[in-house]
C-alpha cells in the first residue's frame, strides 16, 4: 500500500536526486571530457554513463538493504557511505592526475614537426604534421579494449548516493516494500536521467569547439578537469 507519506518521500527523493547530480560535477564532467578526448560517439558516451550511473545507484541500494537486514543504524551506514565517498574522490584524483601526465607526455611526443620531400633534382618541399591519431597495429583478430570505461565504472561503484539510505529507511522501517522500491526508483531514475541530459547537452556543445593548436593537449586537459573534479569532491564537498 502506497500512502501519502511515501508519495511525498518519493517526490523528495526525486528532487534530491536532481540536486545531488547537478551540484556534483563528478557525476558528469569525467564523461564529458573523456568523450571529447577519446572521440566517443554520443551513443557510446551515454551507454557508458548509464552503466556507471546504474552501478553508482545499485551499490548504495545493496548497502542500504544489507543495513536494513542486519539492523545497522542509519548513522553507521552514513558514516560508511562517507568513507566510500572519500575513496571514490581519491580514485578520481589519482585517475585524473595519471591521465593528465599521460596526456602531457603524449602531446610533447606528438609535437608537430616537418619533413623535407624531394621529388626531383629541382623540386622539393616540406610539410608540417603531427601524429594526433592513435596508431593502430593489428596483431590478432581480437579488438583492443580500452580500460577507461572500466576505470570510470569502478570509481562510480565506490561513489555513494549519501541521501538515498536515510530516504529508504523510513518505508523500510514500516515494512513497506513497495514504498522502498518507489523511493529508490524515484531517486535512481532522476539521478541517471539528469546525468544523461547534462552529458548529452554538454557533449553536443563541445562537438563544435575547435581547440586549434591546443588540440594535441586534449587528453591532458581532460585529465586536468577530472583531477579538479576529484579535488572539488574531496575538499569542497561537491
Amino acid at each position: 500500500m502506497i500512502g501519502r507519506e511515501i508519495l511525498i518521500l518519493a517526490g523528495t527523493a526525486a528532487t534530491l536526486g536532481l540536486v545531488h547530480t547537478v551540484i556534483g560535477p563528478d557525476h558528469y564532467l569525467p564523461f564529458i571530457v573523456m568523450s571529447r578526448a577519446r572521440r566517443w560517439s554520443l551513443s557510446k558516451t551515454l551507454f557508458i554513463s548509464f552503466l556507471c550511473g546504474l552501478g553508482h545507484i545499485l551499490s548504495s541500494v545493496v548497502l542500504g538493504f544489507l543495513g536494513i537486514a542486519l539492523g545497522i543504524a542509519v548513522a553507521r551506514l552514513k558514516g560508511f557511505e562517507s568513507l566510500r565517498g572519500s575513496w571514490a574522490a581519491w580514485f578520481l584524483i589519482g585517475f585524473g592526475f595519471a591521465y593528465f601526465v599521460w596526456g602531457l607526455w603524449r602531446a610533447i611526443k606528438n609535437k608537430p614537426h616537418s619533413h623535407l620531400h624531394c621529388h626531383s633534382a629541382e623540386e622539393e618541399h616540406e610539410h608540417v604534421h603531427g601524429h594526433q591519431e592513435d596508431h593502430v597495429h593489428v596483431h590478432s583478430r581480437g579488438k583492443s579494449v580500452s580500460l577507461t570505461p572500466w576505470i570510470l565504472f569502478t570509481i562510480f561503484i565506490f561513489g555513494p548516493c549519501e541521501p538515498l539510505i536515510p530516504l529508504v529507511m523510513y518505508p523500510a522501517a514500516k515494512h513497506n516494500l513497495a514504498g522502498v522500491v518507489l523511493v529508490t526508483a524515484a531517486f535512481g531514475l532522476t539521478t541517471i536521467a539528469t546525468m544523461l541530459a547534462l552529458i548529452a547537452l554538454s557533449s553536443w556543445g563541445l562537438s563544435f569547439l575547435r581547440l586549434g593548436r591546443l588540440e594535441r593537449y586534449v587528453h591532458a586537459l581532460a585529465g586536468a578537469m577530472i583531477l579538479i573534479s576529484g579535488l572539488g569532491v574531496q575538499f569542497l564537498g561537491l
